[in-house]
């Protein structure tokens, strides 16, 4: 093997997942963010090359995220390949040549029972979670989320005791078929009140994307109110924030 200089990527490969994940991060690439986020690694010693060691890095995921990416695993790697070499500059002793994702291997209590339960579609979770440009890779009571914005929202409606749903699938059939997942509804005294959350790194689309996206529910009258996730930091400000969202559905009450 080559000389062994006090710094050696082998010794920094948290470090390196972690300031990939913020540089991805800065540039809106959430499946990378997820995948960096979520993974189990090891990096291997595959052999010499010229004056530095040859690395593969292998990067283990949750399997409810490795099926969203499985169509863009190879574009996922290289891209992650391609980050962390511009990384690696300050380690001429070392050279990473793979950067390989597959899914956590895992036998968990009662899997059997849990599969058989999928195959005749008990305990179905309806909630959304395909949009492939915006990945929810957060979970809270077996809930997907993507920020943690979104989770302190979540958990201040729960503690307010109103009706809602996080991520819901919609659907508008016919011959132009479309398929929506706001990130919230709620539903109180007879009023539909959707809430979107703008505003942070992890949502991949702006405002007016948003909007674009929840046009066929505005047209039924549903009605739509923009928050930013600024505003959701903090639990007392989600829950002033979730406060201000049942004080709408009061007024539009109050309206008809």
């Amino acid at each position: 093997m080559t000389s062994n200089p006090s710094r050696r990527l082998i010794n920094d490969i948290e470090a390196l997942l972690a300031t990939s994940a913020s540089l991805f991060a800065s540039e809106g690439s959430v499946r990378q963010v997820a995948i960096l986020a979520n993974a189990e690694y090891n990096i291997e010693c595959c052999g010499e090359g010229f004056n530095a060691d040859i690395y593969n890095l292998y990067l283990q995921v949750p399997g409810w995220l490795y099926s969203q990416i499985s169509d863009e695993i190879e574009v996922c790697e290289n891209l992650i390949l391609d980050k962390a070499r511009i990384l690696l500059k300050p380690y001429p002793y070392d050279d990473l040549v793979n950067v390989i994702i597959s899914p956590i291997l895992s036998a968990g209590e009662e899997w059997r029972e849990k599969a058989n339960n999928w195959v005749t579609g008990k305990g179905v979770n309806n909630q959304g979670r395909v949009r492939s440009d915006n990945i929810p890779s957060r979970t809270v009571d077996g809930l997907f989320f993507r920020s943690q914005n979104e989770e302190l929202f979540y958990k201040a409606l729960k503690s307010l005791g109103v009706s809602f749903a996080p991520l819901p699938v919609f659907i508008r059939g016919g011959e132009k078929y479309k398929r929506i997942e706001p990130d919230f509804v709620i539903v109180k005294n007879g009023v539909l009140l959707v809430v979107e959350v703008d505003g942070d790194t992890v949502h991949n689309e702006t405002p007016a994307e948003a909007h674009d996206r929840t046009t066929m529910l505005a047209h039924e009258g549903v009605h739509i109110e923009r928050i930013r996730a600024s505003e959701c930091q903090t639990p007392d400000q989600a829950v002033a924030c979730a406060k201000r969202m049942l004080q709408v559905i009061d007024k539009i009450k109050s309206s008809r």
